[in-house]
């Protein structure tokens, strides 16, 4: 009995529709029996005509239905911007004077085509802008319009991907339409499609001959783009993307159609200065912060990545209840974004000793023996995952790793090891993430840079599994291990030589829990140390 009330609850719908069909049947044959002879043949002679007829009823309803859905699908829900509306002009674009001198070119080939056309030169007709996240393409494309003085529609790639065959096609089409409209009416038309990777791909095609939805999105816009040499309308369309150059599909980089390109990079240390002074001056804050420290310890940073450590700090200094923002706010937000925020966990004292000289011990390494890179704080209260941590950052600008930088990251990565084996003559599992950095330089510098001591060239990791002989892997992997334990040894030498300073700075942690830029320089300064530089 529960079985069959069980199959009732789950199909209950199934079985009230049939018992309606079931009981319209019945009327309907009762209906016929019920009428004359002559009328109920009628019926039954009229009634595979009319089933034909409601059949191809449905069929024309739910063709204009799915048309209409495509109609609606294939529609451009964006609105072209105006320039005035816009309102991005050069000033606006601070730290990246490179890239922007390539886009003021631009501009001025936009602005002067009958020079261009004189010379028998053509109007440029794509632009491809690629760099990392938040380095501000969108920021430079819409600059570009402002200053070129025309219309920009902003698309997004995502916006042409859809599951109907076609409806991404359709998009391109009248998105090209709609340019060619506004470039008749202003005298030109800015396209700006960012995440252009989204239908830009390398195309992928069916063993059957078919294409991806994205293929064809993307042959469409290389269609209209082809469309554009022989018109007259000044449309430029401008791309954006964080891929690598070398995802996109070939056809579309060639000459005619993204064939101009601007690298767009994060700022350098002067573009970072300007850029916390452009952000600082949009709050309030005290005019004795160090604007030059900032940049400094925002190596790498992007402009986006710059204006939400101005907007964290705003955030800090609103919770504190201070009229303006100080350099405590900033060092704070720069250390939540990059460390997380920080989490009371309740500690042995021991626990706490052994964290404090583990922290101590890459904090004096790393300000010793790193050629490159720079202590700017050292804590022992818990931030995400880890239980202390020392942040560094470079004292400028890296892009290449030598074996010197490489062997030092090794043996500051060792340095808490090696601290608790000294002071405790045991360690704990903390040491499993320095472990695993230390290793996987180490292995880098021998499997592919070839820096190991046999002299071995290449890059063996290129290499399939079964090329790499067990012999050979054998030797590089004992190469990689002897690396490891010729930093350790020398970290544990440096150490046990500053002794005097570990205890003082596992000391000065145990009790404050964290020490700041300055804090750090003095104490070095105190016992006379100075950077290896």
């Amino acid at each position: 009995m529960r079985k069959i009330r069980l199959f009732f609850l789950f199909h209950w719908i199934a079985i009230l529709i049939s018992i309606l069909v079931l009981l319209l049947v019945i009327l309907s044959i009762y209906g016929l029996m019920s009428l004359e002879s002559f009328y109920r043949h009628l019926q039954l002679a009229t009634l595979p005509l009319n089933i034909l007829l409601g059949g191809i009823n449905a069929l024309i309803f739910a063709y204009i239905i799915i048309s209409m859905q495509l109609i609606w699908l294939g529609r451009l829900h964006k609105s072209p911007i105006r320039t005035e509306k816009v309102g991005v002009k050069w000033e606006d674009v601070i730290g990246l004077d490179e890239a922007k001198q390539e886009a003021k070119e631009i501009v001025e080939l936009i602005k002067d085509r009958q020079r261009l056309h004189r010379m028998g030169g053509k109007i440029i007709r794509g632009l491809l802008m690629v760099g990392p996240p938040g380095c501000g393409k969108t920021y430079m494309a819409k600059a570009i319009a402002t200053e070129a003085g025309l219309p920009f529609i902003p698309m997004s790639g995502s916006e042409f991907t859809e599951i109907f065959v076609g409806v991404g096609a359709a998009r391109v089409r009248r998105l090209f339409k709609k340019a060619r409209k506004l470039a008749y009416a202003y005298g030109g038309c800015i396209i700006f499609i960012d995440e252009l990777d989204a239908i830009a791909r390398r195309r992928v095609f069916s063993v059957f001959g078919g294409t991806e939805e994205t293929n064809s999105t993307q042959n469409q816009l290389l269609a209209e783009m082809d469309g554009l040499k022989d018109r007259e309308e000044n449309i430029i369309v401008i791309g954006a993307t964080n891929a690598a150059e070398g995802t996109l599909d070939e056809a579309l980089l060639r000459p005619g159609r993204f064939d101009r390109k601007i690298y767009i990079n994060p700022p350098d240390l002067e573009g970072r200065k300007k850029l916390f002074h452009y952000y600082l001056s949009k709050v309030k804050y005290d005019p004795s912060v160090d604007i030059d420290l900032l940049a400094r310890k925002a190596v790498y940073k992007t402009p986006a990545d710059i204006a939400n450590i101005v907007h964290e700090a705003t955030l800090i200094s609103a919770r504190y209840k201070k009229e303006a923002l100080g350099k405590r706010e900033l060092e704070e937000a720069i250390e939540r974004i990059e460390m997380g925020i920080k989490q009371k966990r309740k500690l042995t004292e021991r626990e706490k000793r052994m964290i404090a000289y583990h922290e101590a011990g890459h904090l004096i390494v790393m300000y010793i023996l790193h050629p490159t890179d720079d202590v700017f704080k050292a804590s022992i209260i818990s931030r995400r995952e880890t239980l202390g941590q020392v942040y560094s950052q470079p004292r400028e600008e890296w892009f290449t790793s030598n074996r010197e930088r490489l062997l030092a990251n090794i043996k500051v990565s060792l340095g808490g090891y090696a601290a608790e084996k000294i002071v405790f003559g045991t360690t704990s599992d903390g040491v499993s993430a320095d472990f695993q950095k230390a290793i996987w330089q180490a292995h880098n510098m021998v499997w592919r840079y070839g820096m190991g001591k046999s002299g071995l060239l290449g890059d063996f990791t290129a290499l399939p599994k079964e090329q790499v002989s067990e012999r050979l892997k054998e030797q590089l992997n004992q190469e990689t291990q002897e690396i490891v334990q010729k930093c350790l040894k020398e970290v544990e030498e440096l150490l046990q030589r500053e002794r005097e300073l570990l205890d003082r700075f596992a000391k000065e942690l145990f009790v404050r829990e964290e020490l700041d830029y300055d804090e750090i320089e003095a104490i070095f300064k105190e016992y006379r140390k100075s950077h290896n530089t």
